[in-house]
């Protein structure tokens, strides 16, 4: 029995192509935008902050982590991340855009 030449395909066989799957809303991209965080980056989530569409059918979340625990806790240091996510719901990019004292007030 011989096997199929490189670039041949069994008949009936199925292109291998991926089948990627898409978020199910924005429940679900914050919860993926903000495990893929805390795994990279080891800071304890505190929550989420946004989550609206981003571009080619992705996700834009923006992650509050505490980056700093002081005592007494109105001192702490939080930061927010901003997460990109594709259609599928990976992590394309992340950065940090804001860091502050948890007892300061929004300007």
């Amino acid at each position: 029995m011989t096997e199929p030449a490189a670039g041949e395909r069994r008949r009936g066989a199925a292109p291998s192509t991926k089948r990627r799957r898409t978020v199910g809303g924005a429940g679900e991209a914050a919860r993926r935008a903000a495990e893929a965080l805390t795994e990279l980056i080891r800071h304890r989530l505190e929550g989420v902050s946004a989550v609206c569409p981003g571009e080619d059918d992705g996700w834009i979340v923006d992650v509050d982590v505490l980056e700093l625990a002081r005592i007494p806790d109105t001192t702490s240091l939080l930061a927010t991340y901003r997460v990109e996510l594709d259609a599928a719901g990976d992590l394309v990019q992340y950065r940090r855009v804001a860091r502050f004292r948890r007892g300061a007030q929004d300007q």
